[in-house]
């Protein structure tokens, strides 16, 4: 399994394919729906430094607040990210993202937008919430946790090793569109609608 330090650059980005299998280590950034309205409705200054050149992750932890205020993350498995799709490529585009984490593969925007902007979707397994906290090693910042809460916030976490597959790339391949296609074809055979 390859490994990947985060942030990277966009070469690094653009040599990755459909079906590698990596383990992130480095600067990763949550953010669901909330944080993706949020973000793209003006540019957040404040959150900036944090995007660029890494990756938001699809996430909507569990997480332990200790008494002398730091936080660790107790589950933190991927949600769907197809939610995020009217808004991701932008987000990439306005922040200068590597990449996002999620499961369940996005459409056909994005996917255009990660061929634009030289980023990648990854694909974390679902189920596998405790394990995946594992990974997150640290919490360095918040953002938005008042306003939005523990699961909508925008944690910037540092992670170990984390693993992922790269599922949607730069190139304009998605494992996803590929299965959906073939899906369907044989739905259709087995419907009796093709020969």
């Amino acid at each position: 399994m390859a490994k990947l330090t985060l942030p990277c650059d966009e070469a690094t980005i653009r040599k990755l394919k459909v079906g590698d299998f990596l383990e992130l280590s480095g600067r990763v950034i949550t953010g669901r729906d909330s944080a993706h309205h949020w973000l793209i409705h003006d540019f957040r200054k404040e959150v900036a430094p944090f995007l660029k050149d890494s990756v938001i992750y699809h996430v909507g932890p569990v997480v332990k607040k200790h008494e002398d205020g730091h936080y660790t993350f107790v589950a933190a498995g991927p949600t769907t990210s197809a939610r995020e799709e009217p808004y991701q490529a932008d987000v990439i585009g306005k922040y200068g993202l590597r990449g996002v984490i999620g499961k369940g593969g996005m459409g056909t925007k994005t996917l255009e937008g990660l061929e634009k902007y030289g980023a990648v979707y990854l694909h974390a397994v679902g189920g596998t919430a405790q394990v995946l906290a594992e990974a997150i090693k640290e919490v360095q910042q918040v953002f938005q946790l008042a306003e939005f809460g523990v699961p909508e916030a925008l944690w910037v976490i540092r992670v170990e090793n984390f693993p992922v597959v790269v599922t949607m790339d730069s190139h304009g391949n998605s494992l996803h569109a590929e299965v959906e296609k073939s899906s369907k074809a044989k739905l259709e055979q087995l419907l009796g609608l093709t020969s």
